[in-house]
């Protein structure tokens, strides 16, 4: 007969929490999405026309990266992202 240790015992528990934890959060992040709700970060040019105007700036290139950074107040690496996000969808 073996002998069943106390690890065991707690490790099994503590398994079988996690997996509730888990299922909650999941049920949690769906119903969320049922309602509509999006989860992260917000996005920081939050229109169409400051993406549209960040794209022309940078495609100008009469205005330093540093320039349009400043002026909509976000980073090179984000203008980057918005740059390349609205070169895709064209």
């Amino acid at each position: 007969m073996p002998i069943i240790s106390s690890y065991s015992i707690n490790g099994a528990l503590a398994q079988f929490e996690r997996d509730l934890i888990r299922e909650r959060t999941n049920a949690g992040l769906a119903a969320a999405k049922a309602r509509g709700r999006v989860g992260g970060r917000p996005r920081k040019l939050k229109t169409n026309g400051k993406v549209a105007l960040a794209k022309r700036m940078f495609d100008d290139q009469s205005h330093s990266l540093s320039d349009i950074c400043a002026a909509l107040g976000i980073s090179r690496a984000t203008l980057y992202r918005y740059v390349k996000e609205a070169e895709s969808l064209t």
